[in-house]
Protein backbone atom coordinates (compact mmCIF):
# COMPACT_ATOMS: atom_id res chain seq x y z
CA UNK A 1 0.00 0.00 0.00
CA UNK A 2 1.39 3.46 -0.71
CA UNK A 3 1.24 6.41 0.90
CA UNK A 4 -2.33 7.17 -0.60
CA UNK A 5 -4.08 3.97 0.80
CA UNK A 6 -3.92 2.90 -2.81
CA UNK A 7 -2.39 -0.82 -3.48
CA UNK A 8 0.82 -1.22 -4.91
CA UNK A 9 1.64 -4.40 -6.90
CA UNK A 10 2.93 -6.82 -4.45
CA UNK A 11 0.79 -10.33 -3.97
CA UNK A 12 -2.42 -8.67 -3.26
CA UNK A 13 -5.79 -10.64 -3.23
CA UNK A 14 -8.73 -10.07 -4.62
CA UNK A 15 -10.27 -9.16 -1.07
CA UNK A 16 -7.18 -6.71 -0.10
CA UNK A 17 -7.32 -4.92 -2.87
CA UNK A 18 -11.12 -4.36 -2.41
CA UNK A 19 -10.35 -3.44 1.57
CA UNK A 20 -7.69 -0.98 0.43
CA UNK A 21 -9.83 0.56 -2.27
CA UNK A 22 -12.54 0.82 0.25
CA UNK A 23 -10.02 2.51 2.82
CA UNK A 24 -8.67 4.52 0.13
CA UNK A 25 -12.48 6.32 -1.01
CA UNK A 26 -13.79 6.69 2.37
CA UNK A 27 -15.30 10.30 2.43
CA UNK A 28 -14.84 10.30 -1.49
CA UNK A 29 -17.82 8.90 -1.90
CA UNK A 30 -21.11 7.60 -1.28
CA UNK A 31 -20.74 3.99 -1.88
CA UNK A 32 -16.53 3.37 -1.55
CA UNK A 33 -16.86 -0.31 -1.81
CA UNK A 34 -18.96 -0.34 -4.70
CA UNK A 35 -17.09 1.87 -6.74
CA UNK A 36 -14.11 -0.22 -5.62
CA UNK A 37 -16.12 -3.72 -6.77
CA UNK A 38 -17.01 -1.85 -10.20
CA UNK A 39 -13.38 -0.48 -11.07
CA UNK A 40 -11.91 -3.86 -10.23
CA UNK A 41 -14.62 -5.62 -12.01
CA UNK A 42 -13.58 -3.45 -14.94
CA UNK A 43 -10.02 -4.40 -15.04
CA UNK A 44 -10.62 -8.07 -14.21
CA UNK A 45 -13.69 -8.35 -16.89
CA UNK A 46 -15.56 -10.36 -14.75
CA UNK A 47 -18.92 -10.10 -12.68
CA UNK A 48 -19.17 -8.92 -9.17
CA UNK A 49 -20.22 -13.13 -8.57
CA UNK A 50 -16.86 -13.50 -9.41
CA UNK A 51 -14.98 -11.24 -6.70
CA UNK A 52 -17.07 -12.99 -3.74
CA UNK A 53 -16.22 -16.96 -5.69
CA UNK A 54 -12.44 -15.96 -5.43
CA UNK A 55 -11.70 -13.66 -3.06
CA UNK A 56 -8.08 -14.95 -2.11
CA UNK A 57 -6.97 -14.84 -6.18
CA UNK A 58 -3.65 -13.55 -6.23
CA UNK A 59 -3.72 -10.26 -8.59
CA UNK A 60 -1.11 -9.69 -11.78
CA UNK A 61 1.20 -7.20 -11.18
CA UNK A 62 -0.61 -5.41 -14.63
CA UNK A 63 -3.96 -5.88 -13.17
CA UNK A 64 -3.18 -4.09 -10.20
CA UNK A 65 -1.55 -1.10 -11.75
CA UNK A 66 -4.36 -0.22 -14.05
CA UNK A 67 -6.89 -0.70 -10.74
CA UNK A 68 -4.53 1.56 -8.96
CA UNK A 69 -4.91 4.14 -12.11
CA UNK A 70 -8.67 3.90 -12.26
CA UNK A 71 -8.89 4.55 -8.46
CA UNK A 72 -6.56 7.34 -8.21
CA UNK A 73 -9.13 8.99 -11.19
CA UNK A 74 -11.82 8.24 -8.66
CA UNK A 75 -9.93 9.61 -5.95
CA UNK A 76 -10.06 12.90 -7.82
CA UNK A 77 -13.95 12.96 -8.91
CA UNK A 78 -13.96 11.35 -12.28
CA UNK A 79 -17.56 9.42 -12.35
CA UNK A 80 -17.65 5.83 -12.24
CA UNK A 81 -19.40 5.58 -15.68
CA UNK A 82 -16.78 6.73 -17.33
CA UNK A 83 -13.98 5.40 -15.61
CA UNK A 84 -15.72 1.93 -16.59
CA UNK A 85 -17.05 2.95 -19.58
CA UNK A 86 -21.11 1.91 -18.98
CA UNK A 87 -24.01 2.46 -16.93
CA UNK A 88 -27.15 0.71 -16.45
CA UNK A 89 -30.77 1.97 -17.25
CA UNK A 90 -33.69 0.28 -17.27
CA UNK A 91 -31.83 -2.59 -17.31
CA UNK A 92 -29.73 -2.21 -20.38
CA UNK A 93 -26.19 -1.77 -20.38
CA UNK A 94 -25.07 1.66 -21.70
CA UNK A 95 -21.86 2.93 -23.14
CA UNK A 96 -20.85 6.13 -21.64
CA UNK A 97 -18.53 8.93 -22.69
CA UNK A 98 -17.56 12.29 -21.48
CA UNK A 99 -19.68 13.70 -24.41
CA UNK A 100 -23.05 12.51 -22.73
CA UNK A 101 -24.89 13.40 -19.79
CA UNK A 102 -24.83 10.07 -17.55
CA UNK A 103 -27.95 8.01 -17.15
CA UNK A 104 -29.32 8.89 -13.74
CA UNK A 105 -32.04 6.37 -12.06
CA UNK A 106 -34.34 9.00 -11.50
CA UNK A 107 -34.67 9.02 -15.00
CA UNK A 108 -36.25 5.80 -14.83
CA UNK A 109 -39.66 7.70 -13.61
CA UNK A 110 -39.67 9.24 -17.05
CA UNK A 111 -39.58 5.50 -18.65
CA UNK A 112 -42.55 4.52 -16.60
CA UNK A 113 -44.65 7.46 -16.52
CA UNK A 114 -44.92 7.30 -20.46
CA UNK A 115 -45.54 3.72 -20.74
CA UNK A 116 -48.37 4.59 -18.35
CA UNK A 117 -49.54 7.40 -21.52
CA UNK A 118 -48.39 4.83 -24.48
CA UNK A 119 -50.63 2.55 -25.89
CA UNK A 120 -49.48 -0.72 -24.84
CA UNK A 121 -48.93 -4.33 -27.20
CA UNK A 122 -48.05 -4.30 -30.49
CA UNK A 123 -48.62 -0.77 -31.86
CA UNK A 124 -46.81 -0.72 -35.31
CA UNK A 125 -48.07 3.30 -35.92
CA UNK A 126 -46.56 4.56 -32.37
CA UNK A 127 -44.37 6.97 -32.98
CA UNK A 128 -42.07 8.71 -30.64
CA UNK A 129 -39.66 11.53 -30.42
CA UNK A 130 -36.65 11.85 -27.84
CA UNK A 131 -34.99 15.12 -27.35
CA UNK A 132 -31.39 15.57 -26.54
CA UNK A 133 -31.08 12.02 -26.75
CA UNK A 134 -27.29 11.75 -25.13
CA UNK A 135 -26.39 7.72 -24.78
CA UNK A 136 -30.07 6.80 -25.97
CA UNK A 137 -30.82 6.26 -22.29
CA UNK A 138 -34.51 7.55 -22.88
CA UNK A 139 -34.82 6.24 -26.55
CA UNK A 140 -33.87 2.86 -26.36
CA UNK A 141 -35.36 2.05 -23.09
CA UNK A 142 -38.75 3.01 -24.44
CA UNK A 143 -37.55 0.91 -27.56
CA UNK A 144 -37.42 -1.75 -25.33
CA UNK A 145 -41.08 -1.36 -24.05
CA UNK A 146 -42.72 -0.51 -27.28
CA UNK A 147 -40.54 -2.55 -29.81
CA UNK A 148 -42.80 -1.89 -33.11
CA UNK A 149 -43.24 1.81 -31.87
CA UNK A 150 -41.09 4.27 -34.58
CA UNK A 151 -38.64 6.07 -32.09
CA UNK A 152 -36.41 9.19 -33.41
CA UNK A 153 -33.72 10.36 -31.31
CA UNK A 154 -32.27 13.97 -31.35
CA UNK A 155 -29.00 15.93 -30.22
CA UNK A 156 -27.28 18.32 -30.93
CA UNK A 157 -23.58 16.73 -30.24
CA UNK A 158 -22.80 14.86 -32.90
CA UNK A 159 -20.32 12.58 -30.64
CA UNK A 160 -23.48 12.23 -28.43
CA UNK A 161 -25.44 11.12 -31.27
CA UNK A 162 -22.42 8.60 -32.30
CA UNK A 163 -22.65 7.13 -28.44
CA UNK A 164 -27.03 6.67 -29.33
CA UNK A 165 -26.07 4.64 -32.26
CA UNK A 166 -23.58 2.55 -30.68
CA UNK A 167 -26.07 1.49 -27.97
CA UNK A 168 -28.67 1.40 -30.35
CA UNK A 169 -26.60 -0.87 -32.73
CA UNK A 170 -25.01 -3.22 -29.35
CA UNK A 171 -28.59 -3.52 -28.07
CA UNK A 172 -29.95 -4.34 -31.15
CA UNK A 173 -32.96 -1.91 -30.50
CA UNK A 174 -32.80 -0.12 -33.91
CA UNK A 175 -34.14 3.89 -33.68
CA UNK A 176 -33.71 6.60 -35.70
CA UNK A 177 -30.68 9.28 -35.00
CA UNK A 178 -30.85 12.80 -36.49
CA UNK A 179 -28.39 15.90 -35.79
CA UNK A 180 -30.73 18.27 -34.82
CA UNK A 181 -31.04 21.37 -32.01
CA UNK A 182 -34.72 20.74 -31.09
CA UNK A 183 -37.07 20.76 -33.36
CA UNK A 184 -34.90 22.55 -36.27
CA UNK A 185 -34.31 19.70 -38.80
CA UNK A 186 -36.78 17.88 -38.17
CA UNK A 187 -39.04 17.03 -41.85
CA UNK A 188 -42.42 19.17 -41.57
CA UNK A 189 -44.99 16.56 -41.43
CA UNK A 190 -43.97 15.13 -38.83
CA UNK A 191 -45.97 14.03 -35.33
CA UNK A 192 -45.16 11.76 -32.79
CA UNK A 193 -47.75 10.62 -30.28
CA UNK A 194 -45.40 11.14 -27.37
CA UNK A 195 -42.25 13.49 -27.24
CA UNK A 196 -39.72 13.15 -24.13
CA UNK A 197 -37.00 15.11 -23.11
CA UNK A 198 -34.39 15.50 -20.42
CA UNK A 199 -33.26 18.52 -21.20
CA UNK A 200 -30.11 21.07 -19.46
CA UNK A 201 -32.45 22.42 -16.71
CA UNK A 202 -29.74 23.54 -14.24
CA UNK A 203 -29.24 27.26 -13.44
CA UNK A 204 -26.54 29.04 -15.03
CA UNK A 205 -25.27 30.03 -11.78
CA UNK A 206 -26.15 27.15 -9.54
CA UNK A 207 -23.41 25.64 -7.20
CA UNK A 208 -23.98 22.70 -7.59
CA UNK A 209 -21.68 22.59 -11.38
CA UNK A 210 -18.58 22.74 -9.49
CA UNK A 211 -19.42 19.25 -7.56
CA UNK A 212 -19.57 15.23 -8.01
CA UNK A 213 -20.31 14.11 -11.35
CA UNK A 214 -21.70 16.87 -13.73
CA UNK A 215 -17.98 18.59 -12.98
CA UNK A 216 -16.48 16.02 -15.80
CA UNK A 217 -20.60 16.44 -18.01
CA UNK A 218 -20.63 18.43 -20.90
CA UNK A 219 -21.79 21.87 -19.40
CA UNK A 220 -24.29 22.25 -22.14
CA UNK A 221 -26.26 19.48 -21.66
CA UNK A 222 -26.76 21.02 -17.78
CA UNK A 223 -27.30 24.00 -17.59
CA UNK A 224 -30.14 26.44 -19.27
CA UNK A 225 -30.45 29.95 -18.72
CA UNK A 226 -30.84 31.61 -15.66
CA UNK A 227 -33.94 30.29 -14.38
CA UNK A 228 -32.81 26.96 -15.76
CA UNK A 229 -36.29 27.06 -18.20
CA UNK A 230 -34.98 28.21 -21.12
CA UNK A 231 -34.91 25.16 -23.14
CA UNK A 232 -38.02 23.91 -21.11
CA UNK A 233 -39.80 26.97 -22.76
CA UNK A 234 -38.63 26.93 -26.34
CA UNK A 235 -39.76 22.87 -26.29
CA UNK A 236 -43.29 22.94 -24.39
CA UNK A 237 -43.73 25.97 -27.29
CA UNK A 238 -42.72 24.09 -30.15
CA UNK A 239 -43.64 20.45 -29.16
CA UNK A 240 -47.13 21.20 -29.61
CA UNK A 241 -46.89 21.51 -33.32
CA UNK A 242 -45.15 17.81 -33.67
CA UNK A 243 -47.89 16.23 -31.57
CA UNK A 244 -50.20 13.98 -32.77
CA UNK A 245 -54.24 15.16 -30.84
CA UNK A 246 -53.94 13.35 -27.90
CA UNK A 247 -50.88 13.02 -27.95
CA UNK A 248 -48.07 13.61 -24.92
CA UNK A 249 -45.22 16.08 -23.77
CA UNK A 250 -43.15 14.27 -20.82
CA UNK A 251 -40.18 16.57 -19.61
CA UNK A 252 -37.14 16.03 -16.51
CA UNK A 253 -37.22 19.07 -14.38
CA UNK A 254 -35.19 19.99 -11.60
CA UNK A 255 -36.80 19.00 -7.76
CA UNK A 256 -38.00 22.62 -7.01
CA UNK A 257 -38.83 23.37 -10.87
CA UNK A 258 -42.46 21.36 -11.18
CA UNK A 259 -44.78 23.84 -10.72
CA UNK A 260 -43.17 26.26 -12.88
CA UNK A 261 -43.00 23.69 -15.43
CA UNK A 262 -46.81 23.26 -15.17
CA UNK A 263 -47.16 26.82 -15.77
CA UNK A 264 -45.30 26.70 -18.78
CA UNK A 265 -47.41 24.14 -20.47
CA UNK A 266 -50.54 24.88 -19.75
CA UNK A 267 -49.68 28.68 -20.86
CA UNK A 268 -48.87 26.54 -24.60
CA UNK A 269 -52.19 25.11 -24.24
CA UNK A 270 -51.68 21.67 -22.60
CA UNK A 271 -54.35 19.62 -21.03
CA UNK A 272 -54.36 17.32 -18.16
CA UNK A 273 -50.97 18.40 -16.73
CA UNK A 274 -49.63 16.60 -14.07
CA UNK A 275 -46.26 16.53 -12.06
CA UNK A 276 -44.91 13.38 -10.57
CA UNK A 277 -41.57 12.22 -7.95
CA UNK A 278 -38.96 10.69 -8.30
CA UNK A 279 -37.67 8.17 -6.37
CA UNK A 280 -36.51 10.49 -3.43
CA UNK A 281 -39.82 12.00 -3.40
CA UNK A 282 -38.77 15.19 -5.05
CA UNK A 283 -40.53 16.47 -8.01
CA UNK A 284 -39.07 15.28 -11.30
CA UNK A 285 -41.61 14.65 -14.39
CA UNK A 286 -44.00 17.07 -15.68
CA UNK A 287 -45.95 16.21 -18.61
CA UNK A 288 -49.39 16.93 -20.51
CA UNK A 289 -51.56 16.42 -23.36
CA UNK A 290 -52.68 18.19 -26.87
CA UNK A 291 -56.35 18.70 -27.00
CA UNK A 292 -58.24 16.08 -29.66
CA UNK A 293 -59.53 19.19 -31.05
Amino acid sequence: MDSSGTPTTQGYTIEQVIQLATDALFGLSDSPKLDAELLLCHVLECERSYLYTWPEKILGNDQVLAFRELLQKRQQGHPIAHLIGEREFWGLPLKVTPDTLIPRPDTEVLIETALTLLPAGQNANLRILDLGTGTGAIALALKSERPNAQVCAVDFSKAALEVAKTNSELLNLPIQNLHSSWFQALPAGEYFDLIASNPPYIEQEDEHLSQGDVRFEPISALTSGKDGLEDIRLIAKQAIDYLLPAGWLILEHGYNQGEAVREILAENGYQTIETRQDYGQNDRITFGQKSTT
